[in-house]
């Protein structure tokens, strides 16, 4: 990338995001979201998002049936999922451990916080869960 040194990125624990990352992942943006198959290949899907910086949590909604939620239960305690939010050239990845869940206070939660974000409620299918990663590792370029 030109005009970019690799000292420009920057790696740090989700509790140390800068407000200005912080503020970046508030904002309406969709994100990538990478999960592993069982067969250990890649499964990478546009998604809609939450970070909760406090408590270094971030919710994605979706079904039950989807590949992505697939992916994590397949990985049981083990899964790891990655979300990168880009806009230009400025992006964070969060990445962590990922777990899926039907509890409907978990669930209400991340749609009160997605419609929070995105003025919009997330789709509700009759399967609708969330997957909540606990934040690990944060990247960030640029914010």
């Amino acid at each position: 990338m030109s005009g970019v040194s690799r000292d420009s990125r920057v790696s740090r624990a989700a509790g140390e995001l800068p407000a200005s990352a912080r503020a970046f992942l508030e904002g309406p943006h969709t994100a990538t979201l990478s999960t592993l198959r069982p067969d250990s290949t890649l499964h990478v899907t546009p998604v809609r998002f939450t970070f909760d910086a406090a408590t270094g949590l971030a919710r994605v909604t979706t079904r039950a049936g989807a590949r992505k939620a697939l992916n994590v239960t397949a990985g049981r305690t083990a899964a790891r999922a990655a979300l990168c939010q880009v806009d230009g050239f400025r992006w964070v990845t969060l990445e962590g451990r990922a777990v899926t869940t039907d509890e409907p206070t978990r669930v209400a939660e991340a749609v009160r916080r997605y419609t929070a974000r995105y003025r919009v409620a997330p789709p509700a299918p009759p399967d609708l869960i969330v997957m909540e990663i606990t934040v690990e590792r944060a990247l960030s370029l640029n914010v």
